[in-house]
């Protein structure tokens, strides 16, 4: 479980500059379309989710707690909410339901993993 949050943390945050220059654009797009749409704004917080999640993990890699994952799922949903609400922008609805994924697994692995433990 190390390795894997220590590898998911650093995609986390390669991925959360991606996401960033890409809402960057849509949200300049949606600008100039005076659309109406948020959807740039959107993604850029959703970036921001990423980046502080993928820190959590890799700060908490090697914690028995539960603290990251509660944390890191509670972002990853607060994430997944604003992704879904894309508007314009569809890519952002991939990284929400990416978003979703990542925090509900790790956490149902810790939970799982604390329960194995303890028998």
């Amino acid at each position: 479980m190390k390795t894997t949050k220590l590898v998911v943390g650093i995609l986390m945050i390669v991925l959360s500059v991606f996401i960033f220059f890409q809402s960057s654009v849509a949200g300049l797009g949606n600008a100039m379309a005076a659309n109406g749409q948020t959807s740039g704004s959107s993604g850029v917080l959703l970036a921001i989710m990423y980046l502080a999640s993928g820190i959590v993990y890799i700060c908490t890699r090697k914690k028995d707690g539960m603290g990251g994952d509660i944390a890191g799922l509670v972002m990853m949903i607060i994430a997944a909410l604003m992704g879904f609400n894309a508007g314009s922008y569809s890519d952002l609805v991939i990284w929400a339901w990416l978003a979703f994924i990542i925090g509900v697994g790790f956490f149902v692995w810790h939970l799982m993993a604390n329960k194995k433990a303890k028998q």
